[in-house]
Protein backbone atom coordinates (compact mmCIF):
# COMPACT_ATOMS: atom_id res chain seq x y z
CA UNK A 1 0.00 0.00 0.00
CA UNK A 2 1.19 3.49 -0.81
CA UNK A 3 1.02 4.82 2.73
CA UNK A 4 3.42 7.68 2.09
CA UNK A 5 1.15 8.97 -0.64
CA UNK A 6 -1.78 8.87 1.78
CA UNK A 7 0.26 10.60 4.50
CA UNK A 8 0.96 13.51 2.15
CA UNK A 9 -2.76 13.86 1.43
CA UNK A 10 -3.71 14.13 5.10
CA UNK A 11 -3.58 16.89 7.67
CA UNK A 12 -4.05 14.15 10.28
CA UNK A 13 -1.88 11.12 10.96
CA UNK A 14 -1.58 7.42 10.13
CA UNK A 15 -0.76 4.64 12.58
CA UNK A 16 -0.02 1.01 11.73
CA UNK A 17 0.49 -1.90 14.15
CA UNK A 18 3.49 -1.25 16.38
CA UNK A 19 3.65 2.48 15.69
CA UNK A 20 3.15 5.21 18.27
CA UNK A 21 -0.50 6.00 18.77
CA UNK A 22 -1.86 2.79 17.28
CA UNK A 23 -2.87 1.18 20.59
CA UNK A 24 -4.54 4.39 21.81
CA UNK A 25 -6.55 4.86 18.64
CA UNK A 26 -7.58 1.18 18.40
CA UNK A 27 -8.66 0.93 22.04
CA UNK A 28 -12.27 -0.05 22.70
CA UNK A 29 -14.30 1.07 25.72
CA UNK A 30 -15.26 -2.58 26.12
CA UNK A 31 -11.95 -4.13 27.09
CA UNK A 32 -13.23 -7.55 26.03
CA UNK A 33 -12.85 -6.35 22.42
CA UNK A 34 -9.41 -6.14 20.81
CA UNK A 35 -9.38 -4.26 17.52
CA UNK A 36 -6.47 -4.90 15.13
CA UNK A 37 -7.07 -2.84 11.98
CA UNK A 38 -4.40 -2.81 9.27
CA UNK A 39 -4.02 0.94 9.63
CA UNK A 40 -5.69 3.85 11.38
CA UNK A 41 -6.24 7.34 10.01
CA UNK A 42 -6.67 9.92 12.77
CA UNK A 43 -8.63 12.58 10.92
CA UNK A 44 -8.27 16.26 11.72
CA UNK A 45 -10.95 17.47 9.32
CA UNK A 46 -13.61 16.15 6.99
CA UNK A 47 -11.24 16.12 4.04
CA UNK A 48 -9.05 13.60 5.87
CA UNK A 49 -12.06 11.30 6.04
CA UNK A 50 -12.59 11.76 2.30
CA UNK A 51 -8.96 10.86 1.60
CA UNK A 52 -9.08 7.82 3.85
CA UNK A 53 -12.24 6.44 2.25
CA UNK A 54 -10.90 7.04 -1.26
CA UNK A 55 -7.63 5.33 -0.38
CA UNK A 56 -9.51 2.35 1.03
CA UNK A 57 -11.58 2.12 -2.15
CA UNK A 58 -8.48 2.22 -4.32
CA UNK A 59 -6.85 -0.62 -2.35
CA UNK A 60 -9.86 -2.81 -1.62
CA UNK A 61 -9.81 -2.20 2.13
CA UNK A 62 -12.94 -2.35 4.28
CA UNK A 63 -13.52 0.80 6.35
CA UNK A 64 -14.70 1.20 9.94
CA UNK A 65 -15.02 4.30 12.11
CA UNK A 66 -14.79 5.21 15.77
CA UNK A 67 -14.45 8.33 17.88
CA UNK A 68 -14.68 7.35 21.55
CA UNK A 69 -14.28 3.56 21.43
CA UNK A 70 -17.83 2.89 22.64
CA UNK A 71 -18.91 1.54 19.26
CA UNK A 72 -16.10 -0.93 18.66
CA UNK A 73 -17.41 -4.49 18.75
CA UNK A 74 -15.09 -6.55 16.52
CA UNK A 75 -11.48 -7.16 15.58
CA UNK A 76 -11.52 -5.16 12.29
CA UNK A 77 -8.80 -7.42 10.88
CA UNK A 78 -7.44 -6.00 7.64
CA UNK A 79 -9.58 -2.85 7.83
CA UNK A 80 -8.79 0.83 7.64
CA UNK A 81 -10.12 2.45 10.82
CA UNK A 82 -11.04 6.13 10.53
CA UNK A 83 -10.72 7.78 13.94
CA UNK A 84 -12.80 10.96 14.17
CA UNK A 85 -12.00 11.91 17.76
CA UNK A 86 -10.28 15.16 16.74
CA UNK A 87 -13.32 16.54 14.93
CA UNK A 88 -14.20 18.51 18.04
CA UNK A 89 -16.27 21.46 16.82
CA UNK A 90 -19.07 22.28 19.31
CA UNK A 91 -21.13 25.42 18.70
CA UNK A 92 -24.45 26.30 20.30
CA UNK A 93 -26.80 28.78 18.59
CA UNK A 94 -28.95 29.93 21.52
CA UNK A 95 -31.25 32.23 19.57
CA UNK A 96 -32.36 29.51 17.16
CA UNK A 97 -31.94 26.72 19.78
CA UNK A 98 -29.71 24.35 17.86
CA UNK A 99 -26.16 23.05 18.00
CA UNK A 100 -23.52 21.89 15.57
CA UNK A 101 -20.94 19.33 16.68
CA UNK A 102 -18.10 17.43 15.11
CA UNK A 103 -17.91 13.65 15.15
CA UNK A 104 -15.46 13.58 18.07
CA UNK A 105 -17.68 15.49 20.51
CA UNK A 106 -19.11 13.79 23.59
CA UNK A 107 -22.49 14.66 25.04
CA UNK A 108 -21.18 16.29 28.21
CA UNK A 109 -19.48 18.94 26.08
CA UNK A 110 -22.81 19.81 24.49
CA UNK A 111 -24.65 19.82 27.81
CA UNK A 112 -22.11 22.19 29.33
CA UNK A 113 -22.17 24.50 26.30
CA UNK A 114 -25.97 24.67 26.21
CA UNK A 115 -26.58 25.08 29.96
CA UNK A 116 -25.68 28.80 30.27
CA UNK A 117 -28.49 29.53 27.81
CA UNK A 118 -31.10 27.44 29.66
CA UNK A 119 -30.96 24.91 26.84
CA UNK A 120 -30.40 21.17 26.81
CA UNK A 121 -29.69 18.32 24.42
CA UNK A 122 -31.16 14.83 24.28
CA UNK A 123 -28.09 13.08 25.65
CA UNK A 124 -28.05 9.50 26.86
CA UNK A 125 -27.73 8.12 30.36
CA UNK A 126 -23.91 8.18 29.98
CA UNK A 127 -22.92 11.67 28.76
CA UNK A 128 -19.36 10.49 28.17
CA UNK A 129 -20.35 8.70 24.96
CA UNK A 130 -20.02 10.30 21.55
CA UNK A 131 -22.87 12.35 20.08
CA UNK A 132 -22.68 10.83 16.61
CA UNK A 133 -22.73 7.09 17.36
CA UNK A 134 -25.49 7.56 19.92
CA UNK A 135 -27.65 9.72 17.66
CA UNK A 136 -27.27 7.72 14.46
CA UNK A 137 -28.40 4.65 16.42
CA UNK A 138 -31.58 6.42 17.53
CA UNK A 139 -30.59 7.86 20.89
CA UNK A 140 -32.65 6.70 23.88
CA UNK A 141 -32.07 9.02 26.84
CA UNK A 142 -33.27 9.68 30.41
CA UNK A 143 -36.00 12.08 29.23
CA UNK A 144 -37.03 10.13 26.16
CA UNK A 145 -40.70 9.73 27.08
CA UNK A 146 -41.03 13.53 27.13
CA UNK A 147 -38.89 14.52 24.15
CA UNK A 148 -38.49 11.39 22.04
CA UNK A 149 -35.44 10.05 20.21
CA UNK A 150 -32.31 12.12 19.69
CA UNK A 151 -32.24 11.15 16.01
CA UNK A 152 -35.61 12.86 15.49
CA UNK A 153 -34.06 16.20 16.52
CA UNK A 154 -31.39 16.14 13.80
CA UNK A 155 -31.55 19.06 11.34
CA UNK A 156 -28.61 18.23 9.08
CA UNK A 157 -25.82 15.69 8.72
CA UNK A 158 -22.46 16.05 7.00
CA UNK A 159 -20.96 12.70 6.06
CA UNK A 160 -18.52 11.02 3.73
CA UNK A 161 -20.24 8.29 1.74
CA UNK A 162 -18.51 5.11 0.56
CA UNK A 163 -17.76 6.66 -2.82
CA UNK A 164 -15.48 9.15 -1.06
CA UNK A 165 -17.73 12.20 -1.42
CA UNK A 166 -18.42 14.67 1.41
CA UNK A 167 -22.14 15.40 1.40
CA UNK A 168 -24.59 17.50 3.42
CA UNK A 169 -28.01 15.99 3.86
CA UNK A 170 -31.26 17.38 5.28
CA UNK A 171 -34.93 16.51 4.98
CA UNK A 172 -34.94 18.28 1.59
CA UNK A 173 -31.34 17.80 0.37
CA UNK A 174 -30.56 14.16 -0.43
CA UNK A 175 -33.52 12.99 1.70
CA UNK A 176 -32.74 9.28 1.25
CA UNK A 177 -29.44 9.78 3.03
CA UNK A 178 -31.16 11.84 5.71
CA UNK A 179 -33.63 8.99 6.25
CA UNK A 180 -30.91 6.34 6.38
CA UNK A 181 -28.35 8.02 8.61
CA UNK A 182 -30.89 8.63 11.41
CA UNK A 183 -31.21 5.15 12.90
CA UNK A 184 -29.02 3.44 10.31
CA UNK A 185 -25.76 4.03 12.21
CA UNK A 186 -22.83 3.64 9.80
CA UNK A 187 -24.73 2.08 6.91
CA UNK A 188 -24.48 5.01 4.51
CA UNK A 189 -21.42 6.99 5.49
CA UNK A 190 -18.97 8.33 8.05
CA UNK A 191 -20.54 11.30 9.80
CA UNK A 192 -18.21 14.26 10.25
CA UNK A 193 -20.71 16.75 11.75
CA UNK A 194 -24.26 16.83 13.10
CA UNK A 195 -26.69 19.70 13.56
CA UNK A 196 -29.66 19.18 15.89
CA UNK A 197 -32.34 21.05 17.79
CA UNK A 198 -32.02 21.79 21.50
CA UNK A 199 -34.77 21.88 24.11
CA UNK A 200 -35.61 24.40 26.84
CA UNK A 201 -35.04 22.43 30.04
CA UNK A 202 -32.58 24.06 32.45
CA UNK A 203 -33.43 21.71 35.35
CA UNK A 204 -34.85 18.27 36.09
CA UNK A 205 -36.44 16.71 39.12
CA UNK A 206 -34.58 13.45 38.83
CA UNK A 207 -32.29 10.85 40.31
CA UNK A 208 -32.46 7.31 41.67
CA UNK A 209 -33.99 5.40 44.55
CA UNK A 210 -32.07 2.38 45.88
CA UNK A 211 -33.67 -0.54 47.72
CA UNK A 212 -32.41 -3.58 49.59
CA UNK A 213 -32.31 -6.80 47.59
CA UNK A 214 -34.82 -8.46 49.91
CA UNK A 215 -37.41 -5.99 48.62
CA UNK A 216 -36.79 -6.79 44.94
CA UNK A 217 -40.14 -8.48 44.31
CA UNK A 218 -42.19 -5.74 45.96
CA UNK A 219 -40.24 -3.01 44.19
CA UNK A 220 -40.38 -4.62 40.73
CA UNK A 221 -44.11 -5.30 40.93
CA UNK A 222 -44.71 -1.87 42.45
CA UNK A 223 -42.68 -0.19 39.71
CA UNK A 224 -44.48 -2.18 37.03
CA UNK A 225 -47.90 -1.02 38.21
CA UNK A 226 -46.80 2.55 39.00
CA UNK A 227 -44.96 3.18 35.73
CA UNK A 228 -47.89 1.96 33.62
CA UNK A 229 -49.84 5.05 34.73
CA UNK A 230 -47.12 7.66 34.29
CA UNK A 231 -47.62 10.69 32.05
CA UNK A 232 -45.09 11.55 29.36
CA UNK A 233 -43.33 14.04 31.67
CA UNK A 234 -41.83 11.02 33.44
CA UNK A 235 -39.15 8.65 32.15
CA UNK A 236 -38.11 5.73 34.35
CA UNK A 237 -36.25 2.46 34.51
CA UNK A 238 -35.57 -0.23 37.11
CA UNK A 239 -32.41 -2.25 37.54
CA UNK A 240 -31.12 -5.14 39.61
CA UNK A 241 -27.57 -4.34 40.71
CA UNK A 242 -24.72 -6.44 42.01
CA UNK A 243 -22.09 -3.76 42.50
CA UNK A 244 -18.60 -4.72 43.65
CA UNK A 245 -17.14 -3.17 46.83
CA UNK A 246 -15.17 -0.47 45.05
CA UNK A 247 -14.45 3.18 45.87
CA UNK A 248 -17.47 5.31 45.07
CA UNK A 249 -20.03 2.56 45.63
CA UNK A 250 -22.19 3.55 48.67
CA UNK A 251 -21.87 1.26 51.70
CA UNK A 252 -25.46 -0.09 51.63
CA UNK A 253 -24.94 -1.22 48.01
CA UNK A 254 -21.34 -2.41 47.84
CA UNK A 255 -20.97 -6.16 47.44
CA UNK A 256 -24.70 -6.81 47.78
CA UNK A 257 -27.76 -7.34 45.62
CA UNK A 258 -29.82 -4.15 45.36
CA UNK A 259 -32.55 -2.61 43.24
CA UNK A 260 -32.64 0.90 41.81
CA UNK A 261 -35.43 2.91 40.25
CA UNK A 262 -34.28 5.71 37.95
CA UNK A 263 -36.62 8.67 37.47
CA UNK A 264 -36.58 11.89 35.46
CA UNK A 265 -39.42 14.40 35.62
CA UNK A 266 -39.46 17.30 33.17
CA UNK A 267 -42.35 19.20 34.77
CA UNK A 268 -42.90 21.10 38.01
CA UNK A 269 -40.93 19.85 41.02
CA UNK A 270 -43.95 19.71 43.34
CA UNK A 271 -45.84 17.57 40.86
CA UNK A 272 -42.77 15.37 40.43
CA UNK A 273 -42.69 14.78 44.18
CA UNK A 274 -46.31 13.70 44.08
CA UNK A 275 -45.68 11.36 41.15
CA UNK A 276 -42.66 9.62 42.72
CA UNK A 277 -44.32 9.29 46.15
CA UNK A 278 -45.62 5.70 45.64
CA UNK A 279 -42.08 4.47 45.00
CA UNK A 280 -40.81 6.36 48.04
CA UNK A 281 -43.48 4.59 50.08
CA UNK A 282 -41.58 1.33 49.40
CA UNK A 283 -38.83 2.63 51.71
CA UNK A 284 -35.62 2.99 49.71
CA UNK A 285 -32.34 2.80 51.63
CA UNK A 286 -31.00 5.71 49.54
CA UNK A 287 -33.12 8.51 48.07
CA UNK A 288 -31.17 10.55 45.51
CA UNK A 289 -34.11 12.07 43.62
CA UNK A 290 -33.76 15.86 43.68
CA UNK A 291 -33.80 18.97 41.55
CA UNK A 292 -30.62 19.08 39.49
CA UNK A 293 -29.20 21.07 36.58
CA UNK A 294 -30.07 19.30 33.33
CA UNK A 295 -26.36 19.20 32.50
CA UNK A 296 -25.93 16.81 35.46
CA UNK A 297 -28.35 14.21 34.07
CA UNK A 298 -25.55 11.62 34.10
CA UNK A 299 -26.18 11.40 37.87
CA UNK A 300 -29.50 9.65 37.23
CA UNK A 301 -27.96 6.37 36.07
CA UNK A 302 -24.37 6.92 37.24
CA UNK A 303 -23.10 4.65 34.48
CA UNK A 304 -19.43 3.68 34.88
CA UNK A 305 -17.08 5.99 33.02
CA UNK A 306 -13.97 3.79 32.95
CA UNK A 307 -13.36 1.07 30.35
CA UNK A 308 -13.95 -2.51 31.46
CA UNK A 309 -14.46 -5.94 29.86
CA UNK A 310 -18.20 -6.52 29.60
CA UNK A 311 -20.77 -8.75 27.96
CA UNK A 312 -23.96 -6.91 26.98
CA UNK A 313 -27.29 -8.32 25.93
CA UNK A 314 -30.46 -6.57 24.86
CA UNK A 315 -34.09 -7.27 24.02
CA UNK A 316 -37.29 -5.33 23.44
CA UNK A 317 -40.46 -6.25 25.33
CA UNK A 318 -44.06 -5.75 24.24
CA UNK A 319 -45.21 -5.67 27.86
CA UNK A 320 -44.32 -6.37 31.48
CA UNK A 321 -47.26 -8.20 33.06
CA UNK A 322 -47.00 -9.85 36.47
CA UNK A 323 -45.84 -13.11 34.89
CA UNK A 324 -42.94 -11.36 33.14
CA UNK A 325 -41.86 -9.70 36.39
CA UNK A 326 -41.95 -13.06 38.18
CA UNK A 327 -39.91 -14.68 35.41
CA UNK A 328 -37.29 -11.93 35.64
CA UNK A 329 -37.10 -12.29 39.42
CA UNK A 330 -36.63 -16.04 39.10
CA UNK A 331 -33.75 -15.80 36.62
CA UNK A 332 -32.07 -12.54 37.73
CA UNK A 333 -33.43 -11.61 41.17
CA UNK A 334 -31.90 -12.23 44.60
CA UNK A 335 -31.02 -15.88 45.16
CA UNK A 336 -31.16 -16.66 41.43
CA UNK A 337 -27.41 -17.00 40.99
CA UNK A 338 -27.42 -14.16 38.48
CA UNK A 339 -24.05 -13.52 36.84
CA UNK A 340 -24.98 -10.00 35.75
CA UNK A 341 -23.78 -6.77 37.32
CA UNK A 342 -26.83 -4.96 35.93
CA UNK A 343 -30.18 -6.18 34.64
CA UNK A 344 -32.24 -3.19 33.60
CA UNK A 345 -35.75 -2.63 32.26
CA UNK A 346 -36.46 0.79 30.72
CA UNK A 347 -39.97 1.97 30.05
CA UNK A 348 -40.59 3.30 26.54
CA UNK A 349 -43.80 4.85 25.21
CA UNK A 350 -44.73 8.50 25.47
CA UNK A 351 -42.96 10.61 22.85
CA UNK A 352 -40.77 7.61 21.95
CA UNK A 353 -43.80 5.97 20.37
CA UNK A 354 -44.70 9.00 18.25
CA UNK A 355 -44.07 9.40 14.54
CA UNK A 356 -41.19 11.75 13.67
CA UNK A 357 -41.64 14.90 11.62
CA UNK A 358 -39.31 13.34 9.05
CA UNK A 359 -39.31 9.52 8.66
CA UNK A 360 -36.11 7.69 9.52
CA UNK A 361 -34.60 4.20 9.59
CA UNK A 362 -35.24 3.85 13.33
CA UNK A 363 -37.62 0.93 13.88
CA UNK A 364 -39.46 -0.68 16.82
CA UNK A 365 -41.05 2.53 18.08
CA UNK A 366 -44.01 0.50 19.34
CA UNK A 367 -41.99 -1.50 21.89
CA UNK A 368 -43.02 -1.02 25.52
CA UNK A 369 -39.73 -1.70 27.35
CA UNK A 370 -36.07 -2.44 26.79
CA UNK A 371 -34.29 -5.22 28.67
CA UNK A 372 -30.52 -4.96 29.10
CA UNK A 373 -28.04 -7.31 30.76
CA UNK A 374 -24.47 -6.26 31.56
CA UNK A 375 -21.84 -8.42 33.20
CA UNK A 376 -18.08 -8.78 33.36
CA UNK A 377 -17.13 -10.68 30.21
CA UNK A 378 -16.84 -14.42 30.90
CA UNK A 379 -18.46 -17.58 29.50
CA UNK A 380 -20.70 -17.91 32.56
CA UNK A 381 -21.98 -14.36 32.09
CA UNK A 382 -22.89 -14.95 28.45
CA UNK A 383 -24.59 -18.24 29.31
CA UNK A 384 -26.63 -16.59 32.05
CA UNK A 385 -27.60 -13.72 29.72
CA UNK A 386 -28.97 -16.36 27.35
CA UNK A 387 -31.03 -17.81 30.21
CA UNK A 388 -32.44 -14.38 30.94
CA UNK A 389 -33.36 -14.00 27.28
CA UNK A 390 -35.02 -17.43 27.22
CA UNK A 391 -36.96 -16.76 30.42
CA UNK A 392 -38.31 -13.50 29.01
CA UNK A 393 -39.00 -14.82 25.50
CA UNK A 394 -42.81 -14.92 25.92
CA UNK A 395 -42.73 -11.12 26.20
CA UNK A 396 -39.95 -10.18 23.76
CA UNK A 397 -40.74 -8.65 20.37
CA UNK A 398 -37.85 -10.27 18.51
CA UNK A 399 -36.36 -6.85 17.77
CA UNK A 400 -33.56 -4.81 19.28
CA UNK A 401 -32.43 -1.20 19.03
CA UNK A 402 -29.25 -0.47 17.05
CA UNK A 403 -27.59 0.92 20.20
CA UNK A 404 -29.07 -1.52 22.69
CA UNK A 405 -26.24 -4.07 22.75
CA UNK A 406 -22.95 -3.85 20.90
CA UNK A 407 -22.23 -6.54 18.36
CA UNK A 408 -21.87 -7.47 14.72
CA UNK A 409 -23.37 -10.09 12.46
CA UNK A 410 -26.37 -10.77 10.26
CA UNK A 411 -28.67 -11.86 13.11
CA UNK A 412 -28.18 -8.61 14.99
CA UNK A 413 -28.76 -6.62 11.80
CA UNK A 414 -31.97 -8.46 11.02
CA UNK A 415 -33.29 -7.85 14.53
CA UNK A 416 -32.48 -4.14 14.44
CA UNK A 417 -34.71 -3.39 11.44
CA UNK A 418 -37.95 -4.61 9.98
CA UNK A 419 -37.60 -6.22 6.52
CA UNK A 420 -38.81 -3.19 4.55
CA UNK A 421 -36.46 -0.81 6.38
CA UNK A 422 -33.49 -3.15 5.96
CA UNK A 423 -34.22 -3.54 2.25
CA UNK A 424 -34.27 0.23 1.83
CA UNK A 425 -31.07 0.65 3.86
CA UNK A 426 -29.31 -1.86 1.62
CA UNK A 427 -30.53 -0.03 -1.48
CA UNK A 428 -29.49 3.44 -0.26
CA UNK A 429 -26.12 2.17 0.97
CA UNK A 430 -25.45 0.48 -2.36
CA UNK A 431 -26.26 3.64 -4.28
CA UNK A 432 -23.74 5.75 -2.35
CA UNK A 433 -21.16 3.00 -1.77
CA UNK A 434 -21.09 0.90 -4.94
CA UNK A 435 -17.73 -0.71 -4.05
CA UNK A 436 -19.02 -1.75 -0.59
CA UNK A 437 -16.18 0.03 1.19
CA UNK A 438 -18.09 0.67 4.43
CA UNK A 439 -18.41 -2.95 5.42
CA UNK A 440 -16.43 -3.28 8.67
CA UNK A 441 -17.47 -2.80 12.32
CA UNK A 442 -21.00 -2.09 13.51
CA UNK A 443 -22.36 -1.40 10.04
CA UNK A 444 -25.98 -2.52 9.89
CA UNK A 445 -25.90 -3.63 6.24
CA UNK A 446 -23.33 -5.71 4.41
CA UNK A 447 -23.81 -6.39 0.75
CA UNK A 448 -22.30 -9.42 -0.99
Amino acid sequence: MELETLRRRLSGTIATPGEDGYARLAAAYNMAVTATPALIVEARDAQDVVEAVRFAGEHGLPVAVQATGHGLAGALDGALLVHTGRLDECVVHPGERWARVGAGVRWQQVLDAAAPHGLAALAGSAPGVGVVGYTTGGGLGPVGRTYGWASDRVRAVELVTGDGVLRRTTATDEPDLFWAVRGGKGAVGIVTALEFDLIVQPELYAGALFYAGDDAAAVLHGWREWSAKLPAEATTSIAFLQLPPLPGVPEPLAGTFSVTVRFAWTGDEAEGERVIAPMRDLKPVIDAVQTMPYAALGMIHNDPADPMPVHEGGELLHGLPAGAADALLAVAGPGSGSEQVIVEVRQLGGALAGEPAHPSALCHRDAAYTLITIGIAAPAVAAHAARVRDAMSPWTTGGILPNLAAGVGAERIARSYDPATLERLVEVAGRYDPANVLRAGQVPVRRS
